[in-house]
């Protein structure tokens, strides 16, 4: 009997239910809800430092409420029906806001890292990509403009969530910038980038149409590179002068001193003209 009442329990949360009657706690039945499994728990010290809430205040209506919610400090009985109902969606809310700025942070990159090793995010479905694991990221900051999106790292290109329930995510739970952060604090993430492409062929023939297009995209790749390598150097003769500002200047001032006894050797000669004008 005692397994079954948890089960249910379980069960009821799972539906998206109010979460105010159940003893677990709140951030453990919020990940473990189906749709959830992108996300990963937030330290409680993280959630009540006030500085993390900061600018929140006009996301959430309830946030006081909806903090305590979370860190399992509100007895949600104490409200009434209507309200009840806000606090738990501003509860669910809150908590993908706070969870951006956590996986931004060392330790929420960890816990990210480990995700996107057991492929929770899911695998690229690009065949030359090899089932590459995915990682979460956002189109915009700000929630309510688009949903979550899937990058992979080998391809670099943006894919749409298999499930509908990760689909309907908000991408601002997860931010613009979570994909670069965790590759550039893990740099051993990235892995080895590959231009192979599916050629079509007809009996083991080229087609000339796809040859000529994929002959054209490997020469503007070369030319990118190019420019990329001159820029590299042009940037690199950039960085050189202004390390040498000060074996210039004594050629500056030479340069100037000798300007300065030529004006004053012509002004000396000038007024010597003048006299053997007037003898005559």
């Amino acid at each position: 009997m005692g397994d079954k009442s948890i089960d249910q329990k379980v069960d009821y949360y799972t539906d998206g239910s109010e979460s105010g009657l159940s003893e677990e706690y709140w951030v453990d039945w919020f990940l473990r809800a189906k749709g959830n499994e992108y996300f990963c728990e937030v330290d409680e010290d993280f959630i009540t430092d006030r500085f993390n809430l900061t600018g929140l205040s006009t996301e959430v209506s309830h946030l006081q409420y909806a903090a305590e919610l979370i860190t399992d400090a509100l007895d949600l009985d104490s409200f009434q029906d209507p309200v009840r109902q806000e606090i738990d969606a501003d509860a669910k809310h809150l908590y993908g806001l706070i969870h951006a700025r956590y996986i931004l942070t060392p330790r929420g990159l960890t816990k990210m890292m480990e995700k996107y090793k057991l492929a929770h995010f899911g695998k690229c479905p690009r065949v030359n990509c090899y089932f590459n694991p995915l990682l979460p990221v956002g189109l915009y900051d700000v929630a309510g403009q688009s949903s979550v999106k899937l990058y992979c790292t080998k391809c670099e290109d943006l894919y749409i969530p298999k499930s509908t329930r990760h689909a309907n995510i908000d991408g601002a739970y997860f931010g613009t910038s979570f994909p670069a952060m965790i590759l550039q604090a893990f740099p051993q993430l990235l892995p080895t980038k590959t231009n192979e492409r599916h050629v079509p062929t007809i009996f083991g023939f080229k087609m000339h149409e796809h040859a000529k297009w994929a002959r054209w995209q490997d020469k503007q790749r070369q030319e990118m590179n190019k420019r990329i390598q001159q820029y590299n150097k042009e940037q690199q003769n950039i960085q050189q002068l202004k390390a040498q500002p000060n074996n210039s200047t004594p050629s500056v001032q030479s340069q100037q001193s000798q300007t300065k006894s030529q004006s004053q050797q012509s002004q000396s000669r000038s007024p010597s003209a003048q006299p053997q004008v007037e003898a005559a």
